[in-house]
């Protein structure tokens, strides 16, 4: 009889080694030690240790029961059938950086029974929990050139497609919590694959603390995105709260035809997102 699996643990030396290679060597232990704090490392790793070996929707249930995330969906009648083979995009704003994706592909993947995929950054790739429903995507450094193909195999698949087309969680300019303009490519995929596109509004906020980071950074002009490294904390702070989730009616694909360029297409359903905000 073989001894049980010991079960995944985040090791942040470990990700460093593997993404910088050598010069992680070089990394202060002061700042190594600060990413373990500032992400969280134990908390995350009690996490993984009480969700074991499950993967895909349950890990995404067992996430949603450790931070004891309630949701209240309206519109599920607008989730659209399957049954005839047609594939869909999702697209929905980024208010959170952490429950918001983990939300929707439970409800999402509950409903699909779990043909769903996420176009994600390629570090999420390190839960293996997540992975199976992950199309890893890094639009910097030695993947970058991949980026397109990457895209393509995630529409040209049998999957459903949950994507935040903003790229980054919202931030706030002049008081006010938005994304920031959202990326064409699932107008141009979803035209190119002929899937519908059924819009998405979820609630919630992050703290005064992460919108200050976000905007120094860009008043300083940073091309780091520091305030990802904050996303783990946001997570914990919004623990033990209840979420609205808004589903829109599906927008036909041939809806995003040539009277408006496909950038023009991404504000106009952005823009009815948040008209689904009550």
């Amino acid at each position: 009889m073989q001894p049980d699996k010991a079960p995944f643990q985040i090791d942040i030396d470990e990700i460093l080694r593997s993404k910088a290679g050598p010069k992680a060597k070089r990394i202060p232990r002061f700042i190594v030690a600060w990413l373990k704090r500032r992400l969280h490392q134990d908390q995350v790793n009690d996490f993984l240790r009480i969700i074991g070996d499950k993967e895909g929707v349950p890990w995404l249930k067992g996430c949603l029961d450790f931070l004891d995330t309630k949701l209240e969906v309206k519109g599920l009648e607008n989730l659209p059938s399957d049954a005839d083979g047609r594939r869909f995009t999702f697209v929905s704003n980024h208010p959170l950086g952490g429950q918001d994706g983990v939300a929707l592909g439970y409800v999402l993947g509950t409903h699909y029974d779990g043909r769903i995929k996420y176009l994600v950054n390629d570090l999420l790739m390190f839960l293996p929990g997540l992975a199976p429903l992950c199309i890893p995507i890094n639009k910097t450094g030695k993947q970058s050139r991949q980026f397109p193909a990457m895209v393509e195999a995630g529409f040209s698949g049998d999957d459903h497609i949950l994507m935040f087309p903003a790229g980054l969680c919202s931030r706030r300019r002049h008081g006010v919590i938005r994304d920031l303009p959202w990326n064409k490519t699932f107008i141009t995929k979803s035209v190119q694959h002929q899937r519908d596109v059924v819009p998405i509004y979820f609630s919630g906020r992050n703290s005064n603390k992460f919108y200050t980071i976000a905007n120094i950074c860009k008043m300083l002009g940073l091309k780091f995105n520091l305030a990802m490294l904050y996303l783990v904390d946001e997570l914990f702070k919004n623990q033990h709260k209840t979420f609205e989730v808004h589903i829109g009616r599906p927008i036909p694909w041939q809806t995003f035809d040539r009277s408006r360029t496909a950038t023009q297409w991404a504000a106009y359903v952005q823009d009815i997102v948040y008209q689904l905000k009550p």
